[in-house]
């Protein structure tokens, strides 16, 4: 259902395809706007000050106008397609009703339209409704038969549920006569609210045949093609459903789609989905060939002010020795948040968050309405917290995109060399995209990765490379990508944090390999960089103090200039360097023996809570005992070092402009190190000497 884009808290909005690409090739910007523009810029965010280039951005010939969101997905048979058929004399389909209230649409074709009614059945021919009154069960599977039965049309619906049986045969007065699309989930103008179900099993009975469709358990690249019949029809499913979701078949015996197919051959609609946007592109920019790597953004003026549409820019060829790769996943998960008021508490105003709000936009933090969880996204959409100047409502401070800047203008500011790639480039290129650099280093949170992108990073340290994770919560859930496509499946290891998916839907449909945490698939955190969460809170963060380990000549180097055994009492995040969200070793759950922590923060308030996922065999003194972030550092039989900062907050206490503090020194003896140090194994290293 198609609604205008509410731009009363953000006049301007908007996306770039591609989001990431190198220097010398075309970008496009589109955009949706309820004022006129002034001017279209690009400015460079990762600078110290923000720096306008003068690159020539060309306007298409489709004005930047206020736009629509097409809200709600559905299954749609088109008229050209079903034309191809012998006569329909019946349609069958399963469906499983979820939440649905108000008026919706369970099936449409020609004169007859089934509907729901807050959950009572209604039928009518020529758009004139007739109460058929019966409420229809929601969460269990329902099996719809449509007949048609010399002048009228019979309908079925029954459901099999042992402990709750269900049937209705009725008979309504007039022949159903298919013409036009046929479509499930939304009337044929798409003008009501889709319906909040799963369908499964939609077949057709012709006059010389069955004609049927069975949808896969990977998510299809376009349309799906029918069996049976003398040729095959197309069906659509519109406006990105879920795939990969339990049927009727589905009996528990298994919860891997590729070893039970049939048991994972149906597809979830929400009456809130959207997958990519089709608006027109208002702007072209080709970057110029000689653009140096970083983060910029569209700067689109209007006559009350401007908004910065985000894009990277990535290196095609190593030019320092230091890669800095952009956790675009996690900025896509978090994108558009929608923090609803009766569940948390905002610290700060955001028109973001707003925006996302005004416009039921969803992250992947996210329920749908009827309580499902938000499983897919496209970042060809507005991106309305994806900003330099966003501070999140949860903890009043900056998080995400904006603390990574930090970092970036940090290292342009202390003369630190770097290229850049993004997170989605890695995983489409593996290994390949690392190889020549000495160290690989992260944003502040990056906890979302591909099974590639994890793999490749440990090729790459187990051939010398060294990893600086200047973040928390990092290398933890495991996603999807394809095109502009991320899928994200949460487990109950996440439980008490977001939405908690049944574990017979974990398996992303990208991939059908299980989702959840990249840990339960024997990689991620704790086997890759030794750390994992421990703790999370929005109250102030705190700081580290040096540990009698971080003395010894493997680790003192990092500490060189560093004034006081306590540091990091001050930054932009919860005003320190341990805080949101901290790591913390654990050998039971796989840190490796030779991690050593170098720095430990404690004191942390009650409002901090442990991860969920931790036991602990000492009980509550144990527990206690562990409220803390580790600071770490491995060196590796391959010559590299593995660095983890263990906080969220990290780069948010590095020093601005010429200041200095002891984060930032640490940082820069890490760094400076990194970009020096050989990039093969070192003997001397294997046994811990400096």
């Amino acid at each position: 259902m198609k609604r205008p884009v509410e731009h009363g808290a953000m006049a301007v909005s908007g996306y770039t395809v591609p989001w990431h690409m190198a220097a010398g090739t075309p970008v496009a910007l589109h955009l949706s706007s309820s004022r006129p523009l002034r001017d279209v810029r690009i400015v460079r965010l990762d600078t110290p000050s923000a720096e306008f280039m003068d690159w020539h951005v060309e306007p298409t010939g489709h004005a930047a106008s206020h736009r629509d969101f097409d809200h709600g997905s559905f299954l749609k048979i088109m008229a050209t397609e079903l034309a191809k058929a012998a006569e329909i004399t019946g349609v069958a389909f399963e469906v499983y009703l979820t939440r649905n209230d108000g008026a919706r649409v369970l099936f449409e074709s020609g004169n007859l339209r089934l509907g729901l009614e807050d959950g009572r059945l209604t039928s009518g021919h020529d758009g004139k409704l007739s109460e058929a009154g019966e409420i229809l069960p929601a969460n269990t599977w329902l099996t719809v038969e449509i007949s048609s039965d010399g002048g009228g049309t019979i309908l079925k619906i029954g459901s099999d549920d042992l402990l709750s049986p269900y049937r209705l045969h009725h008979q309504l007065d007039l022949r159903w006569s298919p013409s036009g699309d046929m479509v499930f989930g939304t009337s044929a103008a798409n003008d009501v609210r889709t319906l909040n179900a799963k369908f499964a099993a939609i077949a057709l009975q012709t006059a010389v045949g069955r004609i049927a469709w069975t949808f896969p358990t990977l998510l299809p690249s376009g349309p799906i093609a029918s069996t049976g019949g003398d040729s095959a029809l197309l069906l659509e499913a519109v406006n990105q459903p879920a795939f990969c979701m339990t049927s009727r078949r589905w009996d528990g015996s298994s919860f891997d789609p590729r070893l039970v197919p049939s048991h994972y051959d149906a597809v979830h609609c929400h009456d809130d989905d959207m997958g990519g946007l089709q608006w027109p592109a208002s702007y072209h920019l080709h970057v110029p060939a000689e653009a140096s790597a970083g983060v910029y953004a569209f700067d689109v003026g209007h006559d009350e002010g401007s908004e910065r549409i985000v894009f990277f820019i990535t290196s095609t060829g190593r030019r320092a020795p230091l890669l800095f790769l952009v956790p675009t996943a996690t900025y896509l998960a978090y994108a558009d948040e929608f923090l609803p008021a009766h569940l948390y508490e905002w610290l700060c105003e955001d028109r973001g968050h707003r925006f996302a709000t005004d416009n039921n936009l969803k992250s992947l933090y996210d329920y749908h309405s009827d309580l499902s969880g938000v499983s897919i996204v496209s970042y060809r959409k507005p991106k309305a917290t994806l900003r330099d100047d966003y501070n999140y409502p949860l903890c009043g401070c900056p998080h995400n995109l904006p603390v990574d800047l930090h970092f970036l203008r940090f290292c342009h500011n202390n003369g630190i060399a770097f290229d850049l790639i993004t997170d989605h480039d890695l995983h489409e290129r593996g290994l390949a995209g690392l190889e020549g650099y000495r160290a690989v280093i992260t944003g502040s949170h990056p906890e979302y990765m591909s099974v590639e992108m994890e793999h490749a990073l440990r090729q790459f340290a187990a051939a010398g490379g060294s990893i600086a994770y200047l973040g928390g919560n990092g290398f933890a859930g495991k996603v999807a990508f394809r095109d502009d496509l991320m899928e994200l499946r949460r487990s109950p290891l996440e439980a008490g944090r977001t939405w908690d998916g049944p574990i017979a839907e974990q398996s992303l449909s990208i991939t059908n390999q299980p989702g959840g945490h990249l840990r339960a698939s024997g990689r991620g955190e704790f086997s890759l960089t030794g750390v994992a969460i421990s703790l999370m809170g929005f109250d102030g963060a705190r700081p580290f103090t040096r540990t009698p380990e971080s003395r010894q000549p493997s680790a003192a180097w990092l500490f060189d200039g560093v004034a006081h055994e306590t540091f990091g009492d001050e930054g932009i995040v919860l005003g320190g360097a341990a805080g949101y969200e901290v790591d913390a070793t654990d050998p039971h759950l796989g840190t490796s023996p030779d991690t050593t922590v170098i720095a430990r923060a404690t004191g942390f308030p009650d409002s901090f809570v442990h991860d969920p996922t931790r036991w602990y065999e000492g009980g509550a003194g144990e527990l206690e005992s562990r409220r803390c972030a580790e600071m770490t550092l491995r060196h590796l039989p391959s010559g590299g070092l593995i660095f983890c900062a263990s906080s969220v907050a990290w780069c948010g206490a590095l020093p601005t402009g010429d200041a200095t503090n002891d984060v930032g020194r640490i940082t820069m003896n890490l760094l400076t190190y990194l970009a020096a140090a050989k990039s093969r194994p070192d003997p001397d290293r294997r046994t811990g000497s400096d």
